[in-house]
């Protein structure tokens, strides 16, 4: 049995457009084409659109989900390793949820007084930061390695919904981070550096940092203007957080 795309779009909620950006990059491609150009798609390719999909939902680049789908043959395994991705997922996102529930509850016993930080969150907070700024700096830090890492062809491949989406993420995690630190977490606590995991995750999209690299990139958030606003949009103090959290990152899990 096949589907047209269109019904693929409405089974799946992936927008045909999308479905076509996916088989022009070779991350899906179609079981056949019509003569008249339309795509049909089969099982196999349903059972790989849902692994892309879960892929997706953990963070994942598009590049890296291609990787990993085209690596495995076997469905039930694929769907077995990503299965603990997810409960992997869901198990920082408890300690996440936990300790957010907890920064509410500091926040609502200190209202009023002075000392506790004050996490803004205006609707139009996704606007501002760019994690494409970060492959910016490491062109020009480094650009031999950039050169030779081929990253700049995966950024120029990314379709504008898929930057979008990165965009709205890297403010995600701002955020969480800004919860840790209005926490008093401290930044070599195992809940920060699970928060810079999905952030170094999200950051090799791009480009794959050393622990020094790393650590270097965490001072841009004060010494650079660009970073440091973007930051202390959020919370006061969160840019001199982030810098140290990262540092103790760098030392932590990729020395």
């Amino acid at each position: 049995m096949a589907w047209s795309i269109a019904e693929v779009a409405r089974m799946s909620g992936v927008t045909s457009r999308t479905l076509r950006h996916y088989h022009e990059i070779g991350l899906l491609e179609p079981a056949r084409i019509g003569g008249n150009g339309y795509r049909h798609y089969e099982e196999d390719q349903l059972l790989r659109l849902q692994q892309i999909l879960v892929l997706r939902e953990m963070g994942l680049g598009l590049a890296e989900i291609k990787e990993i789908v085209d690596r495995h043959t076997d469905p039930l395994a694929a769907l077995r390793e990503h299965h603990q991705r997810v409960l992997q997922e869901r198990d920082r996102l408890d300690a996440v949820a936990r300790l957010v529930a907890r920064t509410i509850t500091e926040l609502e016993h200190s209202e009023g007084k002075d000392g506790m930080p004050r996490i803004s969150r205006p609707e139009n907070l996704f606007e501002g930061f760019d994690s494409a700024r970060y492959s910016e700096q490491a062109r020009e830090q480094w650009p031999g390695h950039w050169e030779q890492s081929g990253q700049q062809e995966l950024l120029d491949s990314l379709a504008p919904e898929e930057l979008g989406r990165m965009q709205q993420e890297a403010t995600a995690g701002m955020i969480r981070m800004a919860e840790l630190m209005a926490a008093g977490t401290p930044v070599d606590d195992p809940a920060v550096l699970a928060e810079l995991d999905v952030h170094y995750r999200q950051l090799s999209r791009f480009w794959t940092p050393t622990a020094e690299q790393y650590a270097h990139l965490g001072r841009m958030q004060v010494d650079d203007e660009r970073f440091r606003e973007n930051y202390e949009r959020i919370a006061d103090g969160l840019a001199a957080y982030m810098r140290d959290a990262m540092a103790a990152y760098a030392q932590a899990r990729l020395s």
